[in-house]
């Protein structure tokens, strides 16, 4: 145990963030460099060592957290590297974008402030790349097998550096101009810099991974001529087909999908564009979804200058206590305040959007809105709430309904598909054509990075399996049925 008496001396203390005035004018990310390190290893002291640590079943990636909490406590940061790593290959990822279940679920949360789980977890990936603990780990011979791996964001890049320490030889696609996925065009700079993603590129190039950017499987290349090609095939394409909004004056100029508007902010940071060809600055702008990526598009917009941001959710705003639906050690709804919310903007729940107005020249000006509430467990529009609010800019943030059917992948392929448009897939992440697997939200739906990850892991095993007999590969053990999981 780290303190025995920790959890009763010390308060939580979180990562001090920079002043709103100062971050909302540039890009780099919103924590106080260096501002965790003098206070983290007193907050892995609160960890209590639980007889049964619930923090493990809270995270999907069974994060061995008493044991690297130990560890930051009495300083011995490589050896909490060595333990944070054997379950999470990207924890600087997760531990800047996880909306931590583990925490959740920490016993201590019981009765008072959970561990920091989170800035723990990120304190200590970010002293081993600073100390060089941080290495590749080439495999000590080839099996000869090789596999593709269809897309490059977390899924796929765990179940690729997986594979590549196992020995067989992995092509990751992405049609994308760079590898990352939705962390690298979908996540804002001021929530994770990009730099992190590079250097795990760079060590995965070590490894013997190779990257094949802009090549779309299903245009580019034949799925069908693809599996032929390998021994096995990963898909971990995501669910990328943003939901729709069909109301009237969907077609303006100005209304946007979050996925549009977010990779081109993203773009200008990459150095591609001097200015973004979807800006906030000036406009009143108003995003439709109350979810993580809504606040991306809202601390997007404070950068670019809006005159005035607003977010719509259609759900009543949650409590900030635990509902009685949702006890410990589950995943509670809460009222959450990001570091996009603390920069500005106003939050307006239990509203509907019913149409856009725009101007002459088809430019949207205004958006029609009413209020809903629930009647009988169905969502009805409250007479007489009907009010409009100006609208310049429109970003639909409202979740993802499955994977890319456009390109044909799934169609050359031959996969079946489930009933919510997902992957189907069994409980090795085999699909029904022998020698494809999928992981990640391709089979899953939208989710969290951490199962991400967990399911790259997980279906990497299983593709080892599939290729030698057997694995020695670690992984969690996942529940495909959504069911279960969601």
């Amino acid at each position: 145990m780290a303190d025995p008496k920790g959890f009763l001396t010390t308060d939580r203390v979180l990562a001090r963030t920079r002043p709103t005035g100062e971050r909302v004018r540039d890009w780099n990310e919103v924590y106080v460099p260096g501002s965790l390190l003098p206070v983290i290893s007193k907050q892995a002291g609160r960890c209590m060592d639980c007889g049964i640590p619930f923090c493990h079943n809270g995270c999907p990636l069974g994060n061995l957290i008493p044991e690297w909490n130990d560890y930051a406590y009495r300083d011995d940061w490589q050896a909490a590297s060595e333990r944070l790593h054997a379950t999470n290959n990207f924890p600087e990822f997760t531990g800047r974008l996880c909306p931590a279940p583990c925490e959740s679920a920490c016993v201590l949360g019981i009765n008072q402030a959970p561990v920091t789980i989170k800035n723990v977890e990120v304190t200590i990936i970010d002293k081993a790349w600073e100390s060089g603990d941080v290495t590749p780990q080439p495999p000590e011979r080839l099996s000869g097998k090789t596999v593709a791996v269809i897309g490059s964001g977390p899924a796929g890049l765990a179940a690729a550096q997986q594979l590549t320490r196992a020995g067989h030889t992995v092509a990751v696609y992405e049609r994308a101009d760079r590898v990352g996925g939705l962390l690298r065009y979908g996540i804002p700079e001021f929530k994770m810099e990009k730099r992190h993603i590079n250097r795990r590129i760079e060590q995965m190039r070590a490894e013997g991974t190779k990257f094949r950017t802009e090549v779309e499987i299903g245009r580019d290349i034949d799925a069908a001529k693809l599996r032929r090609r390998y021994d096995a095939v990963v898909i971990a394409a995501g669910a990328t087909t943003s939901r729709d909004l069909p109301v009237p004056g969907r077609d303006l100029n100005g209304v946007h999908y979050a996925m549009e508007y977010l990779p081109a902010a993203n773009k200008v940071q990459e150095g591609d564009y001097v200015t973004t060809p979807i800006t906030a600055e000036g406009k009143h702008v108003v995003v439709i979804g109350g979810g993580d990526t809504g606040a991306d598009c809202v601390g997007t917009a404070h950068r670019q200058g809006a005159a005035s941001v607003t977010q719509l959710e259609i759900m009543p705003r949650p409590g900030e206590e635990r509902a009685p639906h949702q006890p410990w050690p589950t995943f509670p709804m809460l009222y959450k305040v990001t570091s996009a919310h603390e920069e500005g903007g106003e939050r307006v729940y239990s509203v509907s959007t019913t149409r856009f107005e725009g101007d002459e020249d088809g430019n949207v000006q205004w958006l029609h809105l009413a209020e809903v509430e629930f009647i009988e467990g169905k969502l009805t529009q409250k007479p007489g709430t009907e009010r409009r609010i100006p609208a310049q800019l429109v970003t639909l943030a409202m979740g993802f309904t499955g994977t890319d059917r456009q390109n044909g992948l799934v169609e050359q392929f031959g996969l079946e598909l489930d009933d919510r448009g997902n992957i189907a897939r069994d409980a090795d992440y085999a699909t029904n054509v022998a020698g494809v697997f999928v992981a990640g939200d391709a089979g899953r739906g939208q989710s969290l990075i951490v199962w991400a990850i967990a399911e790259g892991r997980s279906a990497a095993r299983g593709v080892d399996r599939y290729l030698t007999g057997s694995s020695t590969l670690p992984a969690p053990v996942l529940p495909t049925d959504r069911a279960l999981t969601a």
